[in-house]
C-alpha cells in the first residue's frame, strides 16, 4: 500500500530516466493518467499507453530521450502532499525555472498546466513541478 500515489509515479518516472529504461510501468488512477497525459501533450514524455494486465491495469510510459541520451526530464518534484496539501489562486500560480518547466494543478476544470489553469482564470490543488 503506498500512501502517496503521485509521489511513487514521480519516483518511478525519475528512477528510469536515470538508468536510462525505455519504458516504465505505473498502477493505473485517473489522477495518473491525467499527469502523463500533461506530460505527452507538453514534450516531457514519448508516448503512453494504458495495459490492462492481471491484478489491474497499469500505464506503460515510454520515456523520452534527447540527443546523446539526456533525458527530456531532468527534474520532478512534488509539491502537495498528503500532509500538507499546496492550493494556490490563479495570481499565485508559479512558473517554474522561468518558464521551461510546467507546474501541475488539479483545477475544478481537471489536471492541467499551471500557465493553462491561469487561462481559464481558475486555481486549485499544486499537485507538482517537471523541467
Amino acid at each position: 500500500m503506498v500512501t502517496d500515489p503521485i509521489a511513487d509515479m514521480l519516483t518511478r518516472i525519475r528512477n528510469a530516466n536515470m538508468v536510462r529504461h525505455e519504458f516504465v510501468l505505473i498502477p493505473w488512477s485517473k489522477v495518473k493518467l491525467g499527469i502523463v497525459k500533461i506530460l505527452k501533450e507538453e514534450g516531457f514524455i514519448e508516448n503512453y499507453e494504458v495495459v490492462k494486465g492481471r491484478p489491474g491495469r497499469v500505464i506503460k510510459v515510454y520515456l523520452r530521450y534527447l540527443d546523446k541520451g539526456q533525458p527530456a526530464i531532468t527534474g520532478l518534484k512534488r509539491v502537495s502532499k498528503p500532509g500538507l496539501r499546496v492550493y494556490v489562486g490563479r495570481s499565485e500560480i508559479p512558473r517554474v525555472y522561468g518558464g521551461l518547466g510546467i507546474s501541475i494543478v488539479s483545477t475544478s476544470k481537471g489536471i492541467t498546466t499551471g500557465q493553462k489553469a491561469w487561462k481559464q482564470r481558475v486555481g486549485g490543488e499544486l499537485l507538482c513541478y517537471v523541467w
